[in-house]
């Protein structure tokens, strides 16, 4: 965008906006590292629970029925706290997706505001939700840097 755009109606991809910038890019990097820790956990705890069930299973003709239906019982019961805590991991990464998305718009407010001003602009929309229109009006490359410049990758944003 050149420094002298003038018009009312600006447009941008919040999607790139957010993907492409240095911060956007951190989050993701950082729930990426967050999802394979999961699931490299989850290997360990499936390999454990698959070992603990072929024990009792093992162990399962020198038991009374009764003792080996207290012993199943506890099994199952641990394998299903196990899952819900995991799907809990689970969605907690995801929130943190959302939650960071949400307080990086919000540090980027004042830099869009900046750029709405210089251009003369009343409202900036969502490219998406646009049938058509000139692809000057699309600030989302300068908005990326902009913010880049202002945020860096966001680790030092106070947070919310």
């Amino acid at each position: 965008m050149s420094q002298d755009l003038r018009s009312p109606v600006l447009t941008i991809d919040s999607d790139r906006l957010y993907s492409e910038s240095a911060f956007g890019k951190r989050v993701v990097r950082d729930i990426e590292a967050q999802t394979r820790a999961l699931a490299d956990e989850n290997r360990t705890l499936e390999a454990e629970l698959e070992a603990e069930e072929k024990n009792l299973t093992a162990q399962r003709p020198d038991l009374t029925p009764e003792e080996f239906r207290t012993l199943a019982d506890a099994f199952d019961a641990r394998v299903q706290t196990i899952r819900r805590d995991r799907e809990a991991q689970s969605r907690a990464i995801a929130n943190q997706l959302e939650e960071s998305r949400g307080r990086f718009l919000t540090a980027a407010a004042p830099v869009l505001e900046a750029i709405m001003r210089e251009a003369g602009a009343a409202v900036i929309l969502e490219r998406r939700s646009v049938f058509i229109s000139a692809n000057a009006i699309d600030i989302t490359a300068r908005a990326v840097q902009r913010i880049d410049d202002v945020l860096g990758d966001g680790t030092d944003a106070p947070a919310e």
